[in-house]
């Protein structure tokens, strides 16, 4: 673990002096209660905005926690991400009313649009494009979930819209 340590990526939190004392911070005020690995990780990833992996292991060592159950708690939880996301985040439920109800000709669509996959954030850091399982707004599939707003009914012919809203909202 210390090697992973000792070569952290220029770009990770740990090396920016203000995120590495939010990271202790959170470590030291919940690293003594029960639970402490989901109170911390949970808490780095809303003030950090991601858990790297070389956060993970970071947090492995000062829980006393094996590596292992760290990055399987990240990767098992969908709210966890191992990469900064962009300042908004769009989401398609891809459960099966959505699929049936034509998310995937959405999903090509934006796809198109940025120029980026699921998974990815467009280099502008704006837009982040993620798949998800079922809203619990069948009714309404094809659904999308854009930041935390739930948008149903959604047209492949409509979605450009909808950047162009996140894109307003940005100007």
């Amino acid at each position: 673990m210390q090697k992973i340590l000792e070569k952290i990526p220029s770009g990770d939190p740990l090396n920016d002096i203000e995120m590495k004392k939010t990271i202790d911070r959170i470590l030291d005020e919940n690293k003594d209660i029960d639970g402490a690995t989901m109170v911390v990780l949970n808490g780095l990833q809303e003030a950090i905005g991601f858990i790297s992996p070389a956060m993970q292991v970071y947090v492995a060592e000062k829980l006393g926690e094996p590596i292992s159950r760290i990055h399987g708690v990240v990767s098992f939880y969908s709210f966890f991400t191992t990469t900064p996301r962009g300042k908004h985040t769009i989401k398609f439920c891809i459960g099966t009313a959505c699929y049936v109800g034509g998310i995937n000709q959405i999903i090509e669509k934006a796809k198109q649009i940025l120029g980026i996959e699921p998974g990815e954030t467009t280099e502008d850091g704006l837009i982040t494009l993620e798949l998800c399982r079922c809203v619990g707004a069948c009714s309404q599939a094809p659904v999308i979930v854009v930041d935390e707003e739930v948008q149903g009914r959604v047209k492949p012919n409509r979605f450009p819209k909808t950047i162009q809203d996140i894109k307003s909202q940005e100007a």
